[in-house]
């Protein structure tokens, strides 16, 4: 998984699955997160193409602890797959989800609490 942090923005992006081995690393890489630098964390699934029940759980940790340090957590370029789990479950209407991270990137500048943040 890569993580890339810039200006207020952080980029998470794991790759190809997010199931219980997956999602400890991925908890683990949200844990580091400076929340009062970071305000804004995305979780890029573009390349993503499976998500069980068991990835869910990062998911939800990330957004607990990302609301609880007053910053935002959402997830963008979510595919097929992975948008059933989280519609099947309900979640997609808990998590603020942008087709790409250009939207991010076009929400954050627009956002007055956050800085100008460039694509990575």
């Amino acid at each position: 998984m890569n993580t890339q942090s810039e200006s207020q923005v952080v980029l998470f992006k794991p790759v190809e699955r997010i199931d219980w081995q997956s999602g400890v690393a991925l908890n683990e890489k949200m844990s580091q997160i400076t929340a009062n630098v970071n305000q804004l964390w995305v979780i890029d699934l573009a390349e993503v193409n499976f998500m069980d029940s068991s990835g869910l759980l990062p998911l939800v940790n990330g957004l607990k602890t990302a609301r609880q340090n007053g910053c935002r957590l959402v997830l963008c370029n979510v595919q097929a797959p992975v948008r059933l789990v989280l519609e099947l479950t309900q979640l997609d209407s808990v998590f603020e989800i942008f087709d790409s991270y250009e939207e991010v990137v076009s929400f954050a500048n627009n956002e007055p609490t956050l800085t100008t943040v460039g694509v990575m």
